[in-house]
């Protein structure tokens, strides 16, 4: 229950408030909260901290009401007796009054004195700080991936302290581009990557040197990136010396390579300019990532790619004389090209690509000399023909062997009742093999090892699953032979391998919750 409070009309209270939200840019409403607690503090200063004591400014005369709050508890329920009275006693006082309103007594308007007036002031300037970072971090939340511009503030042991008007943001000095220096009063523009809300209030995070920074300058400045017209699908930077963008038109009619470079490069000028002289290659994107590749690799002439989807790995072929090119300074060149592809790149020339082939050819050619009983020259012809491993001849459909040019349907099921027995042997002399070694069973039925990778392993010393989990990839391939196994299988089985470790973890932690809990049953029992 209320009683009326009455008191006298502030109507500079109102407008005090008024001015303070429109400085600060926040609700007038919060900045009449913030008075009412400095009141309401105050109230309780003079009147005792122990009472309930709230103070009210009405919205619209700025008159303040302050009054002490008694909660009506059930009879027996009073914990406060300051604050709570039992309901039979309220009901002496008010036959109406029922447990959970409240008496309120009317206080007399307060003397702010100078020390209360001091408290209240800190009180006001508390809450308004804390709702104008409330707004800050509100309104810069929804900034985060956009370029802002400000002006240089002050700098802090190289970090650049930008002020962007209505918050200060944070520009480290490790998202600067190399070798530029701002002074107080620069101009800067820069990329929002984060916004925190910490204790001292929101904190803005800029960077210069992320590629999204790039990508929001062409944006800004090639309207058929804003429209839509053109994607931007990656880009790749060393941050003020060279990057890389690719783009594609969603418009057959539009050049995406010309729109970006503007009239006369005036469009990739100006983010060249703004990037402190950043050299930018516009590639064209394509889905066809050998295509891609050799784009991005430009200016360097690229002779030949072979691709292996499953580790995106690409070897790329250049004559001795584009090698540098193809490299770049540092290896920046190609740096870049992998990272806008996304896919490893690795440079050899035309030379070194000619004798891996024949040392590979050899290989094989001397593999099926010997497993086969036959002449160099139908080995060299079955390499020539793509056949890399004895499976391959031993599987393969007989009209692919019978059509190579001087076999026939009689030789082609020779040489492929001649790779299956060789094959039979081979696995009944490996399971030998890899069994006096001492591999395991759990091992050897492990999906994806051969027998003769088993007899690598066991050669090797890896004998137990246990052995083989604590492997890394590289170890297993250089074990089995890159050839033989890629390294995406290999993290494959080993992560597999492993699979029993985390089993075995789990179970214990299980184990050891339930042992916890026996032992807190245990304790209340005893209890």
């Amino acid at each position: 229950m209320e009683e009326q409070i009455t008191a006298l009309p502030r109507p500079e209270l109102i407008q005090m408030a008024d001015v303070v939200a429109r400085e600060k840019g926040i609700d007038k409403e919060e900045v009449i909260i913030a008075m009412e607690q400095a009141i309401q503090k105050a109230g309780r200063s003079k009147y005792g901290a122990e009472h309930d004591v709230r103070a009210f400014i009405d919205r619209r005369t700025g008159a303040i009401k302050l009054a002490r709050y008694i909660e009506i508890v059930e009879d027996g329920a009073v914990e406060n007796e300051v604050t709570q009275i039992e309901l039979s006693t309220a009901r002496k006082k008010d036959k109406d009054a029922e447990a959970g309103h409240y008496i309120v007594d009317p206080l007399p308007p307060i003397d702010f004195g100078r020390i209360a007036a001091q408290t209240a002031k800190q009180v006001i300037v508390q809450k308004v700080r804390e709702a104008e970072r409330i707004r800050q971090f509100e309104e810069y939340q929804d900034k985060i991936g956009e370029v802002l511009n400000g002006i240089v503030k002050r700098i802090e042991i190289g970090n650049v302290i930008v002020d962007l008007g209505k918050a200060e943001a944070l520009l480290r000095r490790d998202e600067l581009i190399a070798r530029e220096t701002f002074r107080v009063g620069d101009r800067v523009r820069a990329y929002v990557t984060d916004v925190r809300e910490e204790q001292r209030g929101p904190q803005i995070f800029l960077s210069r040197t992320c590629p999204e920074f790039m990508a929001k300058l062409f944006t800004q400045e090639v309207p058929e990136i804003y429209d839509g017209i053109i994607e931007i699908k990656a880009v790749a930077r060393d941050p003020g010396s060279r990057a890389k963008i690719a783009v594609i038109s969603h418009d057959s009619s539009i050049d995406p390579v010309g729109a970006c470079v503007g009239m006369r490069g005036s469009r990739v000028q100006a983010v060249v300019n703004e990037l402190q002289g950043e050299k930018i290659d516009i590639i064209e994107w394509t889905p066809d990532i050998a295509a891609f590749v050799v784009h991005a690799l430009a200016p360097a002439a690229v002779l030949k790619v072979i691709l292996d989807e499953e580790t995106k790995h690409i070897e790329v072929v250049v004559s001795e004389d584009q090698l540098s090119l193809a490299i770049g300074r540092r290896g920046q060149n190609v740096r870049l090209a992998s990272q806008l592809s996304g896919w490893y790149i690795d440079i050899i020339t035309e030379a070194e690509e000619a004798e891996t082939r024949q040392k590979e050819m050899a290989r094989r050619s001397a593999l099926f000399i010997d497993a086969l009983d036959i002449e160099d020259v139908m080995a060299h012809l079955l390499v020539a023909e793509g056949f890399n491993t004895l499976e391959d001849i031993a599987y393969v459909p007989l009209n692919e062997l019978s059509e190579i040019e001087g076999f026939d349907e009689e030789l082609a099921t020779e040489l492929q009742n001649r790779a299956k027995n060789y094959l039979e042997v081979k696995n009944k002399e490996d399971k030998s093999r890899y069994k006096e070694l001492g591999v395991t069973a759990e091992l050897a039925a492990t999906e994806g090892l051969t027998p003769s990778m088993l007899v690598a392993l066991g050669e090797a010393g890896v004998k137990t699953k246990d052995d083989f989990a604590d492997l890394a990839s590289d170890e297993l391939l250089e074990i089995v032979g890159s050839e033989n196994m890629t390294k995406g299988k290999a993290d494959k089985l080993i992560m597999k391998a492993r699979e029993s470790w985390f089993a075995e973890e789990d179970a214990k932690a299980a184990s050891a919750a339930s042992a916890t809990t026996t032992e807190k049953e245990e304790a209340l029992a005893d209890a």
